[in-house]
């Protein structure tokens, strides 16, 4: 079986009070990034990704452009990051990466999300180690070997490239997602990404068996709802 790419995160809302806290969450988001690394997406890599993944979500560009304009401002929240890393039900691996102004109440709603699901939340490192921090593109294909040598040629640093049922998957460290980027763009401008992610990709998968499902979801679903949190990586897959 192969590692064919899946966004394993809370899945997108569908109803506008959920889609409402996307936007929130992305709102805050751009603002920290804009706010450290500048407000021009052409000298800030990170918040031009940001914006784009923002746009393919739907996003309204008045919630994109309030949140640079706010981090031009100089003022406005001070935000930190934080990580939260443990095993979710059925015992699979979790990570758990928040935006917060107040560590105290981000911590107890985060595990409050382990601790009413029977989960563990654990150490700072204590799950990991067993993700890789990669860029992944996703796009319809069928020849990986031409894409190989079009990369190489770009000096592109792969980790993976895989095919399967028509789509091409190229794995690369975090660092290279623009230089993978540009090279498949400008060979083929008309390219369509089905996926274009930084993200932790597990090592190992965890099946979920149909007992736990429920409870794995309603953690998913705890996790979504906490208004720090910003996404969730985890390595669990559904029973056949």
């Amino acid at each position: 079986m192969g590692r064919k790419f899946e966004v394993r995160k809370a899945s997108m809302a569908k109803t506008q009070g959920a889609k409402t806290k996307v936007y929130s969450k992305y709102g805050k988001e751009i603002y920290v990034c804009a706010k450290s690394g500048g407000t021009d997406p052409v000298g800030n890599l990170a918040l031009r990704r940001l914006i784009d993944k923002a746009k393919k979500d739907q996003v309204p560009a008045h919630v994109i452009d309030r949140a640079i304009e706010k981090a031009n401002g100089g003022g406005g929240e001070d935000y930190a990051t934080a990580r939260y890393e443990g095993y979710g039900p059925g015992n699979c691996m979790v990570i758990v990466d928040c935006l917060t102004d107040n560590n105290n109440r981000t911590i107890t709603d985060v595990r409050n999300c382990f601790t009413k699901t029977g989960s563990k939340i654990g150490a700072q490192g204590s799950v990991a180690h067993m993700f890789e921090h990669q860029a992944i593109f996703t796009f319809a294909g069928d020849d990986e070997d031409a894409i190989l040598e079009l990369l190489m040629m770009a000096d592109a640093d792969v980790t993976d490239i895989e095919q399967e049922d028509g789509m091409i998957t190229v794995y690369a460290p975090h660092t290279e997602f623009y230089k993978v980027k540009t090279a498949l763009t400008e060979a083929n401008p008309d390219i369509v990404f089905e996926a274009e992610e930084i993200t932790f990709e597990p090592q190992t998968m965890t099946t979920i068996s149909e007992e736990d499902l429920p409870n794995f979801e309603k953690f998913l679903a705890m996790l979504e709802d906490c208004d720090d949190v910003q996404h969730v990586y985890h390595n669990a897959e559904m029973a056949d």
